[in-house]
């Protein structure tokens, strides 16, 4: 008997406006980078996207919940402690995804509003920024466990960006991995009839996202001090693109500090392919 396609539903966390700002730069929306991180590894599996930030929007092709095998939520720029429709939407979506017992993914966003869901605090981080790559991500006992890590070492880093971060998990989460700059990395978070696997960079980006974001957010970056200058912020934009067009080149990864947790897409996407082999193609 041939076993149906597995078919997943992503919920892209920004709004209309901002998702427009983004194409009109070149830039991937949560959603695209999503896709096509999914889709190089499980071409076969079948990918729907809600923008759960859109008032009207539905799911797609009139489906219902238990027409998906599972719910991936994707990245935003919004803020999780927000009380607009554009973030309580998504967190109710959220938990009618796992009230209909999807098994649940999240990077980012997704674990900050799955952190707010279960009952968890989220908050600005006082240090600001963490942009570009989360530096030596380290694994506790828990994580180290965890099949959402079987393809990581110990410590790692990630492609990442945010502001904000989770400051309380639900009394029932469990912490898996943390780093200086935010104590909570990755946790598992029991929400209604299901778990959400959910971590705080982004295990779906590569470098080419790298270079997308720091042309959408260039005068922020300036402004902030990452970079002294426009010119110094370009100069290293291009060396990550010419790192996205030749992984092998040696020289540029040690300039740019990153290896193969970081260039090698099954090792940096490890945690997403975990997720699905785990909770998705069982079933």
């Amino acid at each position: 008997m041939t076993r149906p396609i597995p078919r997943l539903l992503l919920l892209e966390g920004n709004t209309a406006p901002k998702r427009a700002r983004a194409h009109e730069l070149g830039v991937r929306t949560s959603s695209e980078i999503y896709i096509e991180a999914i889709a190089a590894h499980y071409p076969d599996i079948a990918l729907d996207v809600l923008n759960g930030a859109d008032e009207g929007e539905m799911i797609p092709g009139g489906r219902t919940w238990s027409e998906y095998a599972g719910f991936v939520v994707t990245g935003s720029a919004l803020h999780a402690y927000d009380t607009d429709f554009a973030v309580t939407n998504q967190i109710e979506l959220l938990k009618q995804a796992a009230e209909a017992g999807l098994p649940v993914f999240g990077s980012c966003w997704g674990l900050q509003i799955a952190a707010i869901a279960g009952g968890g605090e989220v908050a600005f981080n006082p240090r600001g920024r963490e942009v570009g790559f989360a530096r030596k991500i380290l694994l506790n006992e828990a994580g180290r466990a965890h099949p959402m890590f079987k393809g990581k070492a110990a410590v790692f880093d990630a492609p990442c960006i945010h502001y904000d971060e989770v400051i309380r998990l639900p009394e029932n989460a469990t912490l898996l991995a943390s780093n200086a700059h935010s104590e909570i990395q990755a946790a598992v978070i029991p929400l209604g009839r299901s778990e959400v696997w959910a971590v705080q960079y982004h295990p779906e980006f590569d470098l080419a996202q790298l270079v997308q974001l720091y042309t959408l957010y260039a005068d922020d970056m300036v402004a902030q001090g990452f970079f002294a200058d426009a010119a110094e912020l370009v100069a290293y934009r291009d060396k990550l693109a010419a790192l996205a067009a030749d992984p092998a080149n040696a020289g540029l990864a040690w300039q740019l500090g990153v290896d193969e947790d970081v260039l090698d897409d099954r090792t940096r996407r490890a945690e997403i392919l975990a997720w699905i082999e785990a909770k998705i193609l069982p079933s």
